[in-house]
């Protein structure tokens, strides 16, 4: 037989009825019409393959398609207890069509129990539970697919997936009672012919044809945009709109999901709902969501889109199991997910994940918000986030975000790492630039979060360890920009080769680390936490004193300047030339001080870099672990150069005949130790002191001493002229 296929323009993954539209046209046709039916995603709408061509889709539905009975008799509001409005009930009561005889079956079936029961109103509580379990037993086997996915009968109590409210309805609005109204205005009960303006509307909500008078009617959480309310029309408030085909098919395909009750390690509940695709909901990833939503929200929904042919069966196949892990574990919220998707913890040829959120809107009704989609694509970077899974960090910092006494500000911490986590994990592929800058703002983000752990006891009592991230973060983060390349130099203090044992390294300035291991240190070891607030520079000279103080204080026997990885003087050029951000160098050493080791690949010297002042050249020898100098051969093996204790309050003072005197003194220094000749004369004009001195912590590469040596300290042949003596040299 000849296959047609069909583009269905009126099912989009968005709005979730649309969405669900699809999958109830489908499941109908494969179970109605032709068992071989095939359906997939395709250029934002679904695409039906079966020997049904487009006018014979509409005819099927027009003429020949049995409703499945959809039911909720344990609802109030449903039609089976006095004071619902009872207009479908009755009219399917008294079909005389065959296409209803199943409907009316299943609402006999539903009556006998409730009046075995002699049940006058809805039950409630233990009542509600002992009808559930006797309906289930008596419906015809037709009824059960809708009983299997509005409700789920638990050991202790039934439980309700999220898709369909609470067990088919949302607050007032019963979803099944809706459901036969609008079939009754669709197809008439008693010749099962359809009713006028059927064939309009069966047009719009399979092809999008335009139809004027949609009705006005209840759609619940499904379609936000036709819900009505404020602004929704021309005027000050609109009514809610639908198209009852919309409606009726889009609950035809929510039973296409299925629902189990298991229990979970991870919750202190005697059972949790596992529904397919759902999970706890994350305000990150959307930009109309916050914290506090997720409070009120229901759930996250991720809806699998598939873009190669699939019958009914394995789609229900696919829908029913909903299996997704992350790890060895399943996953558990939005961020969760993300992960999962980005990790391939995902297969069976899902392409994409429309992603919903059950959120509180319009007072107290939940609306199914469209929030991302997502697409099924491998991203090592997500994998960088296992690493904050270590000592359990990821999870206890979330956990304290959202406490109920958390602090405003931690809980817009929690919301910018959550949405860092969540952009570093989300398929790119953009630009190298594009990636590296989602690894940097995570890092910033870690930073942040550690930065409110250092300051406040109460918070390092929740959250017991530091994060602590291997080398790869920083080279994904890598975009070689000077701005990175001072801010790992920074980071990378205190962790170089020739730094002597008992250093401490940069991290813990920023927060209380123990010298082993990641976790919090002893009182005793938070002297050394001085980055705190203010300016880049101003933090670089408390950690420059810090250092020197506690050197000298413990005798050591160099200077704990050294770093695993320096800076270019590319880089140290445009810092003293002001042409870097402060504030993201500053966000951006917070976080990569928690990496281990940092290591940046060798770039040259521009041509077209900011010159640097002949005044840092002469000034940086001594502001460098001796051993390095000696490693290098610009010291002799028991020659010294130390740091003049007054040098650097001239530098800090402000007074450029102070800080011209520093530089001298440094220059006499050098060449004491054997630097040779210094230029003469340098002053101070057009210096910043504070600025140098923040310069002067920052570690260089080892090779570029050399060139700092022979700029500040040439062979006599080499000197210049005296005009040229003193400011900036290339």
């Amino acid at each position: 037989m000849t296959t047609f296929e069909i583009a269905l323009p009126g099912c989009a993954p968005a709005p979730l009825a649309s969405y669900l539209k699809a999958l109830g046209i489908l499941r109908l046709v494969a179970e109605q019409a032709d068992a071989d039916a095939r359906g997939w995603w395709q250029g934002g709408h679904f695409v039906l393959a079966s020997t049904l061509d487009a006018d014979g889709l509409e005819a099927f539905f027009l003429d020949r398609y049995a409703p499945t009975p959809i039911i909720a008799p344990w609802n109030g509001g449903s039609g089976f207890y006095d004071g619902d409005n009872r207009r479908g009930i009755e009219a399917l009561v008294a079909a005389a069509s065959p296409r209803f005889a199943g409907y009316a079956a299943a609402i006999a079936s539903a009556e006998r129990v409730r009046d075995a029961l002699g049940l006058q109103a809805s039950p409630k509580n233990e009542e509600k539970a002992g009808f559930l379990a006797r309906l289930r037993g008596a419906l015809p086997d037709d009824a059960l697919a809708w009983f299997d996915a509005a409700v789920v009968l638990g050991s202790d109590q039934p439980l309700y997936p999220p898709l369909l409210g609470t067990g088919g309805n949302d607050g007032r609005l019963d979803f099944t009672n809706n459901f036969m109204q609008r079939l009754v205005e669709l197809l008439d009960p008693l010749t099962g012919r359809p009713m006028p303006g059927s064939a309009a509307l069966i047009g719009e909500a399979l092809f999008g044809a335009p139809v004027p008078g949609l009705l006005s009617a209840a759609v619940g959480q499904f379609a936000p945009g036709s819900a009505g309310g404020p602004n929704a029309t021309a005027g000050l408030e609109g009514d809610s709109r639908v198209n009852p085909w919309d409606f009726v098919l889009m609950l035809e395909g929510a039973m296409v999901f299925a629902a189990a009750a298991t229990r979970r390690n991870e919750t202190a509940d005697a059972a949790a709902l596992s529904f397919p695709f759902t999970v706890r909901p994350t305000a990150a990833g959307s930009g109309h969501a916050v914290l506090k939503d997720e409070g009120s929200s229901r759930a996250e929904l991720w809806m699998p889109l598939w873009a190669r042919p699939a019958g009914f069966a394995e789609v229900r196949g696919l829908l029913a199991e909903g299996r997704i892990t992350l790890g060895h574990r399943p996953v558990r919220d939005g961020l969760d997910f993300v992960r999962a998707v980005s990790s391939l913890g995902v297969d069976r040829g899902i392409s994409r994940f429309q992603r919903f959120g059950l959120m509180m809107r319009s007072g107290k009704a939940y609306l199914a918000t469209p929030m991302t989609q997502v697409r099924v694509q491998r991203n090592a970077r997500a994998d960088l986030i296992d690493q904050l899974d270590t000592d359990g960090w990821l999870g206890s910092f979330r956990r304290l975000t959202r406490h109920s006494e958390a602090p405003a500000r931690l809980s817009g911490i929690g919301r910018r790492l959550d949405q860092a986590l969540f952009d570093l994990a989300t398929p790119d592929g953009k630009t190298a630039t594009a990636d590296a800058a989602r690894v940097q703002a995570a890092l910033m983000a870690l930073g942040d979060a550690v930065h409110h752990l250092a300051h406040s006891r109460k918070a390092r009592e929740a959250v017991r360890f530091l994060p602590r991230l291997d080398q790869q973060w920083a080279q994904d983060a890598d975009d070689a920009s000077d701005d990175f390349r001072l801010a790992a130099a920074i980071a990378g203090l205190g962790a170089g080769a020739g730094e002597q044992t008992g250093a401490p390294p940069l991290l813990a300035h920023i927060a209380p680390v123990a010298d082993r291991g990641g976790r919090w240190a002893e009182t005793s070891q938070q002297q050394r936490v001085v980055w705190g607030e203010g300016t880049l520079v101003d933090a670089l000279i408390r950690v420059l004193r810090r250092r020197l103080i506690d050197a000298e204080r413990t005798g050591a026997d160099d200077k704990p300047l050294a770093g695993k990885s320096g800076a270019d003087l590319a880089a140290i050029a445009a810092f003293l030339a002001r042409d870097t951000d402060d504030d993201r160098i500053e966000a951006l050493v917070r976080g990569l001080a928690l990496v281990k080791g940092i290591w940046l690949p060798k770039r040259t010297f521009s041509p077209t870099a900011p010159p640097f002042p002949a005044a840092y050249a002469a000034l940086k020898p001594l502001f460098m672990p001796e051993a390095l100098l000696r490693a290098e051969r610009l010291l002799g093996a028991e020659i010294r150069l130390p740091l003049p204790a007054t040098l650097l309050g001239q530098l800090l003072s402000g007074d450029h005949r102070r800080i011209a005197d520093a530089i001298r003194q440094a220059q006499s220094r050098a060449c004491v130790a054997g630097f040779g000749h210094s230029f003469r004369g340098l002053g101070a004009a057009g210096l910043e002191g504070r600025r140098l001195a923040a310069a002067l912590l920052i570690p260089i590469r080892a090779g570029d001493v050399r060139r700092l040596v022979a700029i500040a300290y040439p062979a006599p042949e080499a000197l210049p002229m005296p005009a040229q003596q003193e400011g900036s040299v290339p």
